[in-house]
């Protein structure tokens, strides 16, 4: 990755402001905590930075295991200029309820932060808190520096990671808030396209496939080319793209790496039926889980049918 502050090394963007989960999962990239960190207001302003070459790589959230994908960082990945998934990182999710000092529980009416983070607190709050009314933030410390800003906030309390606490010095009203226990967010690193990270027998494709025309069996077509060559998908989504009601592209996270040749053929044909497709990286799994490969569908397999093919191609040019 070629640095845009090349004197002072990497330059990374995250989902800001400080102490946010986005901050967390920078920080678990090595270098990252030495490194020039800009925060961002949204996952298209992180896009947009790297993009323009003010930072090397954003750092943004893509899947909630409770909430599934957040389709602002889909849809920005999706749109404008390429870019590519470096590498993934899985945070685990805790939350806190913070207020100022001399704010309590009873005192509470509206709580900030963000709906990924409401999703899978409102259950806490509705137990323990029924009147509460939510207040959308743009991300879950962004709500509790809001507490801070203004003795005129919207709401009293924030759900926001442990750390902001520690940042803000705002008051731990409740811990382990979270309504499931072992909830994990995973982040994706995300630069400009250059050289692909090497396979590593346990990575992950990530592709963004415009539908040319909606049809009857169009998703089944692009299924295909996927089961047909043994390439799990571990995520599909239906996003749409924008341009006019009923027109989507579909998000996939397929098991591979593009070097792969079973995912290289699937991409291949995915081409052909959709020309505008995506390719938005091949990048090693966070859980470092190998993919199982059915012998039919090895590199070897490929290879051995090519030369099968070549062979029959020869015989017929030599008779």
């Amino acid at each position: 990755m070629t640095s845009a502050h090349p004197q002072a090394g990497p330059t990374y963007t995250f989902l800001g402001p400080e102490g946010t989960f986005s901050e967390a999962a920078l920080l678990e990239v090595p270098g990252a905590a030495q490194a020039h960190r800009i925060p961002s207001g949204s996952a298209a302003d992180a896009l947009d930075k790297v993009r323009a070459g003010e930072a090397d790589a954003a750092m943004l959230p893509i899947e909630n295991s409770i909430e599934g994908g957040v389709s602002a960082t889909l849809d920005a990945i999706a749109n404008g200029q390429n870019l590519r998934i470096l590498r993934e990182v899985i945070v685990p999710v805790t939350f806190v309820l913070l207020a100022a000092e001399g704010i309590g529980l009873r005192d509470v009416r509206r709580v900030g932060t963000h709906p990924h983070a409401w999703a899978q607190t409102r259950g806490w709050v509705r137990a323990n808190m029924p009147a509460v009314e939510y207040v959308p933030a743009n991300s879950t410390a962004a709500a509790a520096y809001e507490l801070l800003a203004s003795a005129g906030s919207s709401y009293q309390a924030a759900i926001c990671a442990p750390i902001v606490a520690r940042h803000t010095g705002l008051k731990v009203l409740a811990a382990g808030i979270e309504d499931n226990a072992g909830a994990v967010t995973r982040f994706v690193l995300v630069g400009r396209p250059g050289p692909l990270p090497a396979a590593t027998g346990a990575d992950k494709t990530t592709v963004a496939i415009p539908l040319p025309e909606d049809h009857p069996g169009a998703l089944m077509q692009i299924l295909d080319q996927f089961a047909s060559r043994g390439v799990n998908l571990s995520r599909i989504e239906s996003r749409p793209t924008g341009q006019f009601l009923g027109h989507y592209f579909f998000s996939i996270d397929a098991d591979g790496h593009i070097s792969d040749a079973r995912m290289a053929d699937a991409l291949s044909g995915l081409h052909r039926i959709s020309p505008n497709l995506r390719f938005l990286g091949s990048y090693p799994r966070a859980d470092a889980q190998a993919p199982v490969v059915e012998p039919h569908t090895s590199d070897d397999a490929f290879q051995q049918a090519q030369l099968w093919v070549q062979e029959l191609l020869a015989d017929r040019s030599g008779s």
